[in-house]
C-alpha cells in the first residue's frame, strides 16, 4: 500500500503512514493522541488539527490541504454549527479539520493546538526561589491635588506634573539625579483620560511613573500594587512569570509551546521560512504574539488581576525569536556575515508591539550579544553573574541551538552552535519531547544488557506503558551503549553482543529499550545507529564549541560547568561528558541551574538598575563566530568520538577502563 509523510507539531514526531488513514489515526500510530470524546463521530470538535501548507524544505515535504481528503458533510455540519468559532480563530474550512474524518492522501504537516492534544506537553521552566532586590522601573506615587479655580486655572497635567516632583523629592529623598516636574512626560493614551480619572477621583489619585519619566497610568484613590510580567521564548517553549512589581513576589507562572515551531524546529529553518513565504514573518510574528497574549490573560486570571493592570513586560529570547517578537525580518541572521538589526535593548509601547496589557505600559527587551547569542544570554548572565566571578565559569543554554559564555570579570567570550532538535528528542526515530509516555531515564545493566527505564508520570522504573523517547533519555541511552560496549568510540555497534536487544533493523543496527508488549503503540521503541549519529553531530557541535572558547582564552578545561534551560536541567551530568557533550570538569563543578534566561528576565523586571548592568556587560562580551575558526572542522572530526578523539576526560575515565587511543585522531590533530 502507498505510504506518506505525516508530521506533528509541536511535538515533533513524523512517519510513514498508509494512504488512506484517518488523521487521528496516524497521530495514535506515531505517538501522539489527539482528543475524541464522540468515537469519532464529527460531533465533539475534541480533534480540532490545522493543515500548514507550502514548501518545507526541512522535511522535503510540500504540504497541501489536498494532501488530505475533501471536507465531507459531518466536518461541513460540524463547522457551520459553529461560525464563530471560526471566525474567533481566523481559520476556514479546510485550513482547520476533524482530525477522526480527514484521510491522509499525500503529505502534510500538522499543526495539533494546545487544546486538541491528548497528552500535554510538559514545560520544564518553572522559576527558581531567589533573592532579587526589588527596584522596578514603575513606581507608585500618590497625590492629593487642589481643585483648580478661576485665580489658579492651571491645565491638569501640568498640576499633576508640579505636585508630583514634590512627592518625589519627598519619598526618593537622599537619592541623587531626581527629575524635575518638567522633566516628566505623559502617556498619550493616558493623557487622554486624564481630566475624567482627576475628577471622578475627586483629585485623589495614585500616579504610576515609569523610570521617573513618564506618567503611564493614573488611577483613582490610593492604590499600591503594580504589576508586570516576564517572559522567555525559548524556539521550542516560552514561560511568563507574572510578578507584583512593589514586593517581587511571584504570582502565576504559566508556559506552553512555542507556536512557530510549526513553521521551523530550530531558528535556521524559521528564517528560512521568512525568506521564503511572502507572509512568512507575519505568520510568526503573529504566532508569537497570539501565544504571549494567551498566557498573559491565564496569569492575570491565576492571579486574580485584570491585563490592563499589568504596567510592564520584559522579554528575552535568541536573536531569531528577537526579531520574530518585535516584527524585524531576521533574513540577514542567515546570510554572511550574519548581521542582527540591533543589539541594545529596546524599550517599546504595549500598544506598538500589540500586547494586551495596559496599552501605555512598557515592554523591555534585552540586549542581543551576536547573531545567534541573544537576548536570553543576556538574562543567563545577568541571572549567574560570571561576571563577578574571578573563576572561569562556562555556561552553556542548551537547546535547539546552543549559546556559551566562557569567562570571569576580567573577560567573557561567547558563541553559539546549532545542536539540533535531536538533544530535544526530534530527529530520533521514537523521538519526542517531554510528555506523559516519554521515556526520560535509561540504564542498561553491564552484565545482562537488560535495560531499566523510566517514563513521566510514573513514579516507579518499568511501570507504565511507553510512547517514545525524549531527549534526556536519548543521551542516557547513547551514554549507556557505549558504557556496557554495545557501541564504540566511534559510535558503531559492535558485532557479537549475547542479547536479544541488538538486533539488525531496517534501518541497520539497534538496541531495543522497550518491547512492543511494554508500548502504548504496539511496536518496539529502540535506539537505532542512526540516533546514535543524530546525538554524535549533536554533541560534536556543542563539545566543539565549548573547545574554541577555552583555547581561545588559553584554559584546558574550565573552573565550572553551568548548564542553564529546561532541558539542561534534566540532562545527566555523568552522562554528559561520557558522551562528550560537555567539556571534562569535576563532575561536583557541573551545576544545572534551570531556566536562568527566565530567571535574568525577572531580575531585569524587578530591578531597574540590573538593565544598565547588563546593557554594560553585554557590549563588553567578544563574540566568536564558529565558521571563522579555521580549526573549527578538525576540531568538530575529533568530537565525534565517545567522548573525544583525543582528549583524555579524566573525570569520567573509571566508566571506560579499556578506552584505547584513536589512530584517526592524528589525521586531525596539529
Amino acid at each position: 500500500m502507498k505510504k506518506h509523510t505525516v508530521i506533528l507539531q509541536p511535538s515533533g514526531r513524523r512517519g510513514q503512514v498508509d494512504e488512506g488513514t484517518s488523521l487521528r489515526a496516524a497521530a495514535r500510530e506515531l505517538g501522539v493522541e489527539i482528543e475524541s470524546i464522540c468515537a469519532e463521530n464529527a460531533t465533539c470538535g475534541k480533534c480540532l488539527i490545522l493543515v500548514e501548507e507550502g514548501r518545507f524544505e526541512k522535511y522535503n515535504i510540500h504540504s497541501r490541504r489536498e494532501n488530505l481528503s475533501p471536507v465531507g458533510a459531518e466536518e461541513q455540519a460540524y463547522f457551520a454549527r459553529r461560525p464563530k468559532l471560526l471566525k474567533d480563530k481566523g481559520w476556514e474550512v479546510g485550513q482547520v479539520r476533524l482530525s477522526c474524518q480527514a484521510r491522509v492522501l499525500g503529505d502534510v504537516l500538522i499543526n495539533v493546538p494546545e487544546e486538541s492534544r491528548g497528552n500535554k506537553q510538559i514545560i520544564r521552566k518553572s522559576a527558581r526561589e531567589r533573592a532579587i532586590e526589588v527596584k522596578p522601573a514603575i513606581r507608585k506615587y500618590y497625590v492629593a491635588l487642589t481643585p483648580p479655580n478661576l485665580e489658579r486655572p492651571i491645565a491638569d497635567w501640568e498640576r499633576l506634573a508640579r505636585e508630583l516632583e514634590t512627592t518625589i523629592a519627598l519619598v526618593r529623598r537622599g537619592e541623587e539625579n531626581l527629575p524635575r516636574w518638567f522633566d516628566l512626560t505623559v502617556d498619550y493614551q493616558c493623557l487622554r483620560t486624564l481630566s475624567s480619572t482627576l475628577r471622578e477621583a475627586k483629585w485623589n489619585v495614585t500616579v504610576s511613573v515609569w523610570r521617573d519619566r513618564e506618567v503611564i497610568a493614573v488611577q483613582p484613590g490610593y492604590v499600591e500594587d503594580s504589576y508586570g510580567a516576564a517572559v522567555d521564548i525559548g524556539s521550542t517553549t516560552v514561560a511568563l512569570y507574572l510578578c507584583n512589581l512593589r514586593t517581587g513576589e511571584l504570582l502565576a507562572a504559566e508556559s506552553e509551546m512555542n507556536p512557530q515551531i510549526v513553521y521551523g524546529e530550530d531558528v535556521m529553518s524559521r528564517i528560512q521560512y521568512t525568506i521564503g513565504h511572502k507572509d512568512g514573518l507575519e505568520k510568526l510574528h503573529k504566532a508569537i504574539l497570539a501565544t504571549l497574549n494567551k498566557l498573559l490573560k491565564l496569569a492575570a486570571k491565576t492571579a486574580q488581576i485584570k491585563p490592563d493592570e499589568i504596567l510592564e513586560v520584559v522579554l528575552v529570547g535568541n536573536t531569531t525569536m528577537h526579531h520574530l517578537l518585535l516584527n524585524l525580518h531576521p533574513k540577514d541572521l542567515g546570510l554572511a556575515p550574519f548581521v542582527p538589526a540591533i543589539h541594545s535593548s529596546v524599550d517599546i509601547k504595549a500598544r506598538e508591539l500589540g500586547l494586551q496589557i495596559n496599552p501605555s505600559g512598557n515592554v523591555h527587551v534585552l540586549p542581543t550579544i551576536a547573531s545567534f547569542v541573544g537576548a536570553d544570554t543576556s538574562g543567563m548572565l545577568l541571572a549567574e553573574e560570571p561576571h563577578m566571578q574571578d573563576e572561569n565559569w562556562l555556561l552553556i543554554d542548551v537547546g535547539t541551538n546552543a549559546e556559551l559564555v566562557l569567562g570571569n570579570r576580567q573577560r567573557l567570550v561567547c558563541t553559539s552552535t546549532p545542536t539540533g532538535p535531536a538533544l530535544e528528542g526530534a530527529h530520533v526515530e521514537y523521538g519526542m519531547r517531554a510528555a506523559p509516555g516519554a521515556i526520560e531515564r535509561v540504564q542498561i545493566d553491564e552484565k545482562t544488557l537488560e535495560p531499566r527505564y523510566k517514563i513521566v508520570g510514573e513514579e516507579e522504573w518499568n511501570t507504565g506503558k511507553a510512547k517514545g523517547i525524549c531527549g534526556s533519555a536519548v543521551i542516557d541511552a547513547v551514554a549507556e551503549l557505549f558504557r556496557v560496549g554495545i557501541i564504540d568510540s566511534r559510535g558503531r555497534f559492535t558485532s557479537g553482543q549475547k542479547s536479544d536487544r541488538v538486533r539488525e533493523g531496517e534501518n541497520g543496527w539497534e538496541y531495543v529499550i522497550a518491547r512492543a508488549e511494554e508500548t502504548s503503540i504496539g511496536r518496539d521503541i529502540p535506539i537505532t545507529q542512526k540516533d546514535v549519529r543524530q546525538i554524535q553531530l549533536a554533541k560534536a557541535a556543542l563539545f566543539t564549541a565549548a573547545r574554541t572558547l577555552l583555547n581561545q582564552t588559553g584554559l584546558q578545561s574550565p573552573d565550572k560547568i553551568i548548564l542553564a534551560g529546561g532541558f539542561g536541567s534534566y540532562i545527566d551530568k555523568e552522562k554528559a561528558m561520557l558522551i562528550g557533550l560537555i567539556p571534562d570538569c569535576e563532575l561536583e563543578r557541573v551545576y544545572a541551574v534551570g531556566n536562568a534566561a527566565g530567571d535574568g528576565a525577572r531580575i531585569a523586571l524587578l530591578n531597574v538598575e540590573k538593565r544598565d548592568e547588563i546593557d554594560s556587560v553585554t557590549r563588553g562580551v567578544e563574540r566568536l563566530e564558529l565558521p571563522a575558526d579555521p580549526e573549527f572542522q578538525n576540531q568538530f572530526m575529533l568530537a565525534m568520538n565517545f567522548p573525544h578523539m583525543s582528549e583524555p576526560f579524566e573525570h569520567i575515565a573509571h566508566l571506560i577502563p579499556n578506552r584505547q587511543a584513536d589512530p584517526m585522531a592524528k589525521k586531525f590533530m596539529k
